[in-house]
């Protein structure tokens, strides 16, 4: 095999599917990246099994072939050469001769035949949406995942579509994210449960353009998103997501109209008194007009009041104030809704039109 291309489309070919390679393996071949020129194509490979990407990138093949080589040293070589054209060249004896101006490389590769091919996906059943769309919505419900592998669904987001709508689900126990979109168009309903890993890899990888679309293609065991020049294909956690519907409940004793940015600041700065390890809730007394935030820790006392508008009881609760501003990151709006029944059960967090929802437990306190 003989390619020339562009140092700078290298290193993003090898940063995007670097993300897919296995740093934790017994099996050599799952630490390269696989390099194929094949058809007029120069493909650039990554799969640990669960999670595999492929891009294709520019440039000019010499003599078609492929080659598995060891990702770290690769991407490190190339990210280091100057910004010139890059040659790849390889022997019967898988050796890579790398150069790039006065720099050469030479390094040993395994055979390309060797490389696990990513599955093939049918696509039959499929939505497409906006990058921006779908790099929102991750962005806005990831945050609430579990990372405790014992409840294996929780580390994953339910995607769901249904009536022209995609709505997405994330939850860990203490805190459900849910977001609804609109299609453009009406498809097929599915429900699939997808790796929270795949979800933040993609995330990285997508530039978020309004203009630029995403295909998703799902069968029974895996999920394809197709973008730009690249394919993510990736395993789906299996299993049947929790039924959420029953703990969401449109029942309110108090309902409050905040200033979300004044909200937030007020929880940060009060964060600056709990070390993680403390757990120290947050105490927030609603009454008529304002909303007092108060924090007492190891370190000191802090109070703060914010004016608000307010339906229905006065109430003091208390919340994990991660969770709070967690939400608060995510929500765009300048206000905010927030629905409490009691100190005792959930509050949520939702817009008039339905598009976002976040559920958040409270915390008990002696106060």
């Amino acid at each position: 095999m003989k390619i020339i291309c562009k140092k700078t489309d290298l290193v993003h070919a090898v940063s995007t599917v670097s993300k897919a390679v296995s740093n934790k393996t017994t099996l050599p071949i799952l630490e390269c990246i696989l390099i194929e020129a094949v058809a007029g194509k120069i493909k650039l490979t990554a799969n640990d099994m669960e999670l595999g990407i492929e891009t294709t990138v520019e440039g000019n093949i010499q003599e078609p072939g492929k080659i598995a080589i060891n990702a770290k040293l690769f991407s490190e070589i190339v990210r280091k050469l100057s910004d010139n054209d890059v040659t790849i060249e390889t022997d019967e004896q898988y050796k890579a001769t790398i150069t790039c101006e006065k720099a050469c490389f030479q390094i040993m590769g395994q055979e390309g035949n060797e490389f696990p091919y990513l599955p093939e996906i049918e696509k039959n059943q499929s939505i497409t949406i906006s990058q921006f769309s779908l790099k929102e919505i991750i962005r806005q419900t990831i945050f609430s995942i579990s990372d405790n592998e014992n409840t294996k669904l929780m580390t994953g987001e339910l995607f769901e579509v249904k009536d022209q709508q995609l709505n997405v689900v994330s939850l860990d126990g203490h805190r459900i994210s849910i977001r609804k979109i609109q299609l453009k168009d009406s498809y097929d309903p599915f429900k699939v449960v997808v790796p929270g890993k795949t979800l933040q890899e993609i995330v990285k990888i997508i530039s978020g353009e309004m203009e630029e679309d995403v295909n998703i293609y799902v069968t029974s065991k895996h999920i394809l998103f197709e973008f730009d020049q690249t394919r993510v294909v990736s395993r789906l956690l299996e299993g049947e997501f929790y039924k959420i519907s029953q703990m969401l409940s449109s029942d309110y004793e108090t309902k409050i109209t905040i200033n979300k940015k004044e909200f937030l600041n007020c929880i940060d700065r009060a964060s600056l008194l709990i070390r993680e390890s403390e757990k120290k809730p947050i105490i927030i007394d609603i009454t008529d007009h304002s909303l007092k935030l108060n924090i007492n820790s190891f370190f000191g006392s802090m109070e703060e009041e914010i004016m608000i508008q307010k339906e229905g009881r006065d109430l003091l609760i208390g919340f994990n104030p991660k969770f709070l501003m967690d939400v608060l990151r995510v929500i765009d709006d300048e206000e905010i809704h927030i629905y409490l029944v009691n100190p005792k059960a959930p509050c949520f967090i939702k817009d008039d039109a339905d598009s976002y929802n976040y559920l958040i437990l409270p915390v008990n306190f002696n106060h």
